[in-house]
């Protein structure tokens, strides 16, 4: 019988989903909205019991320039976590949110919205590397990175982990990093969770009820 690898990148993908799903239903069920205010049955497990203001943070965007708060505020915001040499979950994702896009721009609401990628492998992924890398999904999509305190800084302020794998070869590794997509209102908080599997069709039907119920 063959052992099940729990430091393999696709058992640590997993635990970071499964983690963080129960500890957004369990911190809905704890937490409940107030009566009368009550969120659609399709939204547990996505939608946060109170939307959660960012803080401070400081990354580098694709094109080398600072990016923070600001940079968040006024359009509804799709983040994602990766690094630009993940084998198959980041690009299958990144290729979901531009399917989300696409659904978006057809139902004339991309102008409110805008997808964010942010590498949590800086050593690797320079602006160069990441303005080439997320340009082939859609150029019009934004991509930062910065320093490990900077990254940890935002990660945690949105329930996200990663871990650095230790090194096959010099300069090979993998990076272990929560799958989940998150979404961030105009007012630059926290307002849900997209964790996998993901469906642009569904996505896209849970985001326009959320901005239903939060309007």
């Amino acid at each position: 019988m063959t052992a099940t690898n729990f430091k393999s990148p696709s058992v640590l993908f997993f635990i970071f989903s499964l983690v963080l799903l129960v500890a957004v239903i369990a911190y809905t069920l704890i937490n409940p909205r107030p009566t009368g205010n009550t969120a659609p049955a399709e939204l547990m497990g996505v939608l946060r019991p109170a939307p959660k203001p960012l803080t401070t943070f400081q990354l580098i965007d694709r094109k080398g320039e600072a990016f923070g708060l600001d940079n968040l505020r006024g359009k509804w915001t799709f983040v994602f976590f990766g690094f630009t040499f993940c084998p198959d979950v980041c690009p299958t994702t990144l290729s979901m949110l531009k399917a989300v896009n696409k659904h978006l721009e057809n139902s004339g609401d991309s102008d409110n919205s805008q997808v964010l990628f942010v590498s949590v492998d800086p050593a690797r992924d320079t602006a160069e590397i990441l303005d080439k890398y997320i340009a082939y999904f859609n150029d019009d999509f934004l991509a930062a990175t910065g320093s490990k305190e900077e990254i940890d800084n935002f990660t945690h302020q949105l329930a996200a982990g990663y871990i650095i794998e230790p090194e096959t070869a010099p300069g090979e590794y993998q990076v272990a990093h929560t799958s989940a997509i998150f979404l961030i209102d105009p007012q630059a908080s926290v307002v849900a969770t997209f964790s996998q599997p993901h469906n642009p069709e569904t996505i896209v039907q849970q985001y326009f009820q959320i901005l239903d119920y939060l309007n």
